[in-house]
């Protein structure tokens, strides 16, 4: 491995450069650099795993805004709904282990989830958004989406908005709040503790969803979201569309000052908050992109990967228009709207603004990218596409 510790020039300034690579991989460092001269990036890391061996693991940029703090080997940052894939990864374990029937109703498990046309509501609808419930009819107060046990109340309460199975609506919060009440109704944890014990210590990947520890949270990396991205433009901007609704629960205060805070560290919002770096989230892919086991720990079986990777419809989803080959709890590639390479059974999440995860089963390939200054585009972007495409020319 070829280490790094040094200094580029990009747009006039001096970025530092940190890492590791396989000398065969250096074209993805060449497109790490490439990013920060033609693309908004401040601070950023990039990782694959290649059939269990890191090739890739760099780091650069800053922490923050101010660029006055150096990104570091250990820097964690909001990667935003790439941690629907973890989760999605997560909540499959407990198939795996015969714990949960996707085809049974959800109130097998959630008793009171089983009320105003949701008795027969199987689990796989809630893995795929095609429950009706991406948005809660009967609004909570502004902050409600810290108080994970209200906005499983509410969810249970209500009726789907439509027919569940027939759309395919993107449950931008509430996706993590139904998987994790089924989860805790079957384990006793929600996502985030299941989550640390069952995946992320076992493999030792830096991956948290809620509960950030003080000493964790002095790691995070200042996340700048763009304010163009229609998501977080909604609130603003559109009135009664999903994507507005969606919102409403979210604190009234702006969006960097929100997604700065104690407060949204230390919540579950298993649909969104999850952080982490590009290491632990190649880490974790890579595990499942080689059939569930890493270095002699076993996550799943690959006949529950496979099962996972079936692709359940390929809509356009109703809250933001977009197409998606949608699998259980993960998305497969679908490059009109989040690039994964060249083969179409690669699967995995992309977040808002940049950031992303996928496992390629074919090559065997896990990858992650992680970044703290968001772009404004609907896809994963041109900088992840240009990582990517950089590490399957090397191959």
């Amino acid at each position: 491995m070829i280490k790094l510790n040094e200094i580029f020039e990009a747009d006039g300034r001096s970025i530092p450069l940190n890492g590791e690579f396989d000398s065969r991989y250096e074209a993805v460092v060449e497109a790490f650099i490439e990013n920060y001269r033609r693309e908004d990036e401040v601070g950023s890391a990039v990782s694959a795993v290649v059939d269990g061996e890191t090739v890739v693991d760099v780091w650069g940029g800053w922490k923050d805004g101010a660029r006055l703090h150096e990104w570091q080997r250990d820097t964690l940052v909001c990667m935003m709904s790439v941690s629907k894939g973890i989760t999605g990864l997560a909540f499959n374990l407990l198939i795996d282990r015969g714990l949960i029937d996707v085809d049974a109703p959800v109130a097998r498990y959630w008793p009171e989830f089983g009320v105003n046309g949701k008795e027969h509501l199987p689990v796989r609808y809630i893995l795929d958004h095609r429950a009706g419930l991406p948005v809660l009819e009967k609004p909570l107060w502004p902050g409600a989406m810290f108080d994970r046990e209200a906005m499983c109340n509410a969810l249970a309460e209500q009726a789907p908005l439509w027919t569940p199975g027939t759309v395919a609506a993107y449950h931008v919060h509430t996706q993590g709040f139904l998987l994790g009440e089924i989860m805790r109704r079957v384990t006793g944890k929600t996502i985030g503790p299941f989550l640390r014990d069952e995946i992320a210590r076992p493999l030792n990947a830096d991956y948290m969803i809620g509960a950030m520890s003080e000493r964790d949270q002095a790691r995070c990396a200042e996340v700048m979201p763009n304010m163009n991205a229609k998501l977080f433009a909604a609130r603003e901007a559109e009135r009664d569309t999903l994507r507005a609704r969606a919102f409403v629960q979210n604190p009234a205060e702006p969006w960097p000052t929100t997604l700065n805070s104690g407060r949204w560290r230390e919540c579950e919002l298993a649909s969104g908050n999850g952080h982490g770096n590009a290491r632990s989230v190649a880490r974790i892919y890579g595990t499942f992109a080689r059939g569930g086991e890493l270095g002699g720990v076993r996550i799943a079986s690959p006949a529950t990967i496979e099962a996972m990777i079936t692709e359940q419809h390929n809509m356009t989803e109703l809250l933001q228009d977009r197409p998606y080959h949608q699998a259980l709890g993960i998305l497969l590639n679908t490059p009109e709207a989040v690039y994964m390479g060249p083969n179409p059974r690669a699967y995995g999440h992309h977040g808002i603004g940049g950031s992303i995860g996928f496992a390629d089963p074919d090559a065997r390939v896990g990858f992650g990218y992680s970044i703290n200054k968001m772009h404004s585009v609907g896809t994963n972007g041109p900088r992840a596409a240009r990582l990517i495409a950089a590490l399957y020319s090397s191959l």
